[in-house]
């Protein structure tokens, strides 16, 4: 019976490091717009995922798995763009907030497309991760969010949806290839996505973005790695708790670049938020099954 516990922190530092990447789109997108940051931040991307897959010396996928990574690059270029769009809208903490309910969507799809038992303390664990967030959102309730707060909250609700379909596909996807074809096809296929828009929407950088830019493609692609190795090796009711560390990593990030204030409230909610992911970890392991998608 293989533990759960080595893909789950390997999850939670994947997260972690996205975190960081998040808080440079900000950055990013306040600067160059959230379609350029974007942009510019995954052609970095096909860059170096390509050549980390080609130095395994890969054969090309079956027709049937090039469709799947087709497809949750798609999925992905939605997902991303309303994000980044929503973030240079919405503070981070109270963005990452809204997000919560989607490892909640991604456990029931996991159990109806993957037929991945609903175990009592995966719901627990997310019950009490999503009660932190609600702790820390009451906590920020009447802040001034600025004039266009519907449109960043709409943003981040639909991105959220996504997210959650992204979930299950990503263990489904993590369980026939290796996280190089993985990282490289869904990036290649993002910026595929978004090329056809930038003769009228792309915003060139100036030489001092570069870094960041750069920086946000590395810790992407590293994050993707990282989530797909994890997602290849436990369920995804055992690993979807780790999103909510998310709001640990992107309250401080805010309160860091961006002078978002840290409260009591954000802290007890934190606490909630861990207690939930311990115990999720907590239970029995089971053999990855067989995707059934």
């Amino acid at each position: 019976m293989r533990s759960p516990l080595i893909p789950f922190l390997v999850a939670a530092l994947g997260t972690a490091i996205f975190c960081v990447m998040d808080a440079l789109m900000k950055s990013l997108g306040l600067a160059l717009g959230a379609y350029s940051a974007l942009l510019w931040r995954t052609g970095v991307g096909v860059v170096l995922t390509g050549a980390l897959w080609a130095s395994t010396r890969p054969a090309l996928p079956a027709p049937a798995l090039l469709r799947l990574h087709v497809a949750r690059g798609v999925l992905v270029a939605a997902m991303a763009m309303l994000w980044f769009h929503a973030i240079t809208l919405v503070p981070l903490a109270e963005a990452i907030a809204i997000t919560f309910f989607a490892p909640l969507l991604a456990t029931w799809l996991a159990s109806l497309f993957l037929k991945e038992a609903i175990s009592p303390r995966a719901v627990t664990g997310s019950c009490m991760g999503l009660a932190g967030v609600g702790v820390i959102v009451a906590g920020r309730l009447g802040a001034d969010h600025g004039d266009r707060i519907v449109e960043g909250i709409a943003a981040v609700i639909v991105s959220a949806i996504l997210y959650a379909i992204n979930l299950v596909v990503q263990r489904h996807q993590a369980q026939q290839a290796g996280p190089q074809e993985i990282a490289f096809f869904q990036t290649g296929t993002v910026l595929l996505c978004l090329l056809p828009f930038a003769p009228w929407a792309a915003v060139t950088p100036v030489a001092a973005q570069w870094p960041a830019i750069v920086a946000a493609a590395l810790f992407a692609g590293v994050s993707l790695l990282l989530l797909s190795w994890a997602y290849a090796r436990a369920e995804a009711q055992v690993l979807v708790p780790t999103e909510y560390t998310g709001f640990i990593w992107l309250a401080l990030l805010g309160w860091w670049y961006f002078g978002e204030e840290l409260t009591v409230t954000t802290f007890a909610g934190a606490a909630l938020i861990v207690a939930g992911c311990l115990l999720a970890i907590r239970q029995p392991a089971r053999a990855p099954q067989e995707a059934l998608l």
